[in-house]
């Protein structure tokens, strides 16, 4: 037998009302408390993702600066060099192997961008998850960096973006860094 529960409907007589299941007022109200509740990404499960995606990044960076290196001599080494017209001032054989070495950084430029590209690809579910830790994780950052103003050549700022992040452990020792680096440029030097 099914239980219901009265409603007031909205109308402009105040005594009409609707009778709905109870069971379906319940059901939906439960199912978006228990989504909300595995819609949680914990900091050490975070900080590993973060981890995977930089190792695809290098991954991918690698074969990309390779393909760069490869294709642009394979493209320049096929041109035809005349030695007596010089291009842009520069001998042709020293011009193409600008090209080549240019061909190759472009790779290795891409294949960061690539490979996070392919990562998030492959990670279409948690996105958002990953994407709001992100954004938390950035403002951390933030707030607990220091003023790289004060930074020389004998005192450089420690991982002013949080690069080398990868755990718990290393962020504290992040903080600690940053705590003692402010330490160091707020006294006086004698």
């Amino acid at each position: 037998m099914a239980t219901f529960l009265l409603l007031p409907t909205g109308q402009s007589c105040r005594h009409t009302a609707r009778i709905i299941p109870r069971k379906a007022v319940f059901t939906r109200v439960n199912s978006t408390v228990s989504e909300a509740a595995k819609q949680q990404l914990s900091w050490p499960e975070y900080l590993a993702i973060r981890g995977q995606k930089r190792k695809w990044e290098t991954a991918v960076t690698i074969p990309a600066t390779i393909a760069g290196f490869v294709s642009g001599a394979w493209y320049f080494g096929s041109l035809h060099m005349d030695a007596t017209k010089p291009i842009l001032g520069l001998e042709p054989l020293i011009f193409y192997s600008g090209c080549t070495v240019a061909c190759m950084g472009m790779g290795y430029l891409l294949g960061p961008t690539v490979g996070a590209a392919c990562w998030r690809l492959t990670h279409r579910r948690t996105m958002k998850l990953i994407d709001a830790r992100d954004r938390e994780f950035h403002k951390r950052i933030v707030k607990n960096r220091v003023d790289p103003t004060a930074q020389s050549a004998t005192n450089p700022v420690p991982d002013f973006y949080g690069e080398k992040i990868g755990s718990l452990h290393q962020y504290r020792q992040w903080l600690r860094d940053q705590a003692k680096y402010k330490r160091k440029s707020e006294l006086p030097e004698e």
